[in-house]
């Protein structure tokens, strides 16, 4: 895969001067987001990374790039007749601010379950918002449906050339903040952003790699590359919503053979220690999707070449959302644990448990006394105790001590011990 190679027009028609004219026409509607250093990503990467910050976006996502500049591109006939999206979040504050804008009738269809933050923020644009279907897919057809009912027209997530064209006005962007980037890693669902990168770093001239990086329990683009054709994923399960895409375009899945590096997935686990880096370290709130090219870097990436930029692709995340994330980033970074500890029933059991536990140095924060468990002895109690750790081998010497001194521990299905 040359870097240096031009886009082939049989896959993508877009110019470098499309972009740049892009980028204008975004000017006064997008902003320019800051690149921010990570001393701590570099440390671990062994090169420096700095963080291409597209959370702090209006909308709080990228995706008003490529809304702007798709609902830029319709005819006066089109714009009378209104638009219609869907989307879990991110793609309808775009689409519904950006109709906004340009003085555009929305309708957007969003999942039964889309988090209530981002519905609020939706109908704050101005949208009109409707919610249908259990998944992203589900609210595609309706959205569709509707449009060729209606005689609005769709405006698709990533599949449209001016979609592509708007995302990539983010790659200029980049090689303008840090000219000699060696790498790009974007966080990847259906793959607009990832081909607009690629295809504005390719035409530019870059040599620089961009690797995308997708939710382990949601890659379509793996097996859609080892196909040569879209394959379309049976079932997706990730908390980072905004890249759980069923499956890739031809146009973007053209884009992403030719001109992409590789493709990395992370896990759940991995996502949330990378919200929870962001959030101690870079003081950023970054939604899990926004969070998985980090993710990729807390992996492994020594064989990265440097300097690397990582785009945090959003910022929308539920509160509650959030809190859930971030404690199971804790827990994958050994900073929290939760077990369950046995001990005789008779009074100073409970007593003798937390003193140990004191002398560990870990902060008990909460603690349950369960006497009436299936499979527990009439002579027994079992504890729940939540602590707050150092650490991984902080963890490890905790449990090492408890069971040292004879205490039967065993952890919740989710705990990692």
């Amino acid at each position: 895969m040359c870097a240096s190679d031009p886009v082939n027009d049989g896959v993508s028609p877009i110019t470098l001067s499309d972009i740049e004219r892009a980028g204008q026409l975004l000017s006064d509607v997008t902003a320019c987001t800051p690149i921010e250093t990570s001393s701590s990503l570099s440390d671990l990467a062994g090169v420096q990374v700095f963080l291409k910050c597209e959370n702090l976006q209006r909308t709080g996502s990228f995706k008003l790039r490529g809304a702007f500049t798709r609902l830029s591109a319709l005819s006066e006939a089109e714009r009378r007749r209104g638009v219609i999206a869907a989307s879990a979040g991110n793609h309808a504050q775009g689409v519904a601010l950006a109709a906004r804008e340009l003085g555009i009738d929305c309708l957007v269809y969003m999942p039964m379950g889309a988090a209530l933050p981002k519905v609020t923020a939706t109908r704050a644009y101005g949208a009109e918002v409707r919610l249908a279907g259990a998944d992203l897919a589900e609210s595609i057809e309706f959205a569709q449906a509707e449009g060729e009912t209606s005689g609005r027209v769709f405006i698709p997530p990533f599949d449209h050339v001016n979609i592509v064209t708007g995302q990539a006005t983010l790659g200029l962007e980049v090689l303008e903040q840090v000219p000699n980037v060696g790498t790009i890693i974007v966080p990847t669902g259906g793959g607009g952003l990832l081909a607009g990168v690629a295809t504005a770093v390719h035409l530019s001239g870059s040599r620089a790699r961009v690797i995308g990086v997708q939710a382990e329990g949601a890659a379509a683009f793996p097996a859609s590359l080892l196909e040569g054709a879209p394959v379309r994923l049976a079932k997706m399960s990730t908390i980072a919503d905004g890249i759980a895409v069923p499956s890739p375009s031809e146009l973007t899945l053209g884009i992403v053979r030719d001109h992409v590096a590789e493709i990395r997935t992370v896990t759940e686990e991995q996502i949330g220690e990378a919200m929870l880096l962001l959030s101690e370290r870079a003081k950023m709130v970054v939604e899990p999707s926004g969070a998985a090219g980090v993710a990729a870097v807390l992996e492994g990436a020594k064989d990265l070449e440097g300097p690397i930029v990582v785009v945090l692709s959003g910022g929308n995340v539920d509160t509650l959302v959030l809190n859930r994330v971030l404690q199971h980033g804790l827990v994958a970074a050994g900073r929290f644990m939760q077990m369950i500890v046995r001990v005789p029933d008779r009074p100073g059991s409970l007593v003798e448990l937390l003193t140990v536990l004191a002398r560990t140095e870990c902060n008990v924060v909460n603690v349950e006394h369960d006497r009436t468990t299936s499979g527990l002895a009439a002579s027994e109690v079992q504890i729940g105790v939540k602590v707050e750790t150092k650490g991984q081998e902080h963890k490890t010497e905790i449990i090492a001590e408890l069971k040292r001194l004879g205490y039967e521990v065993s952890y919740p299905a989710f705990e990692n011990a």
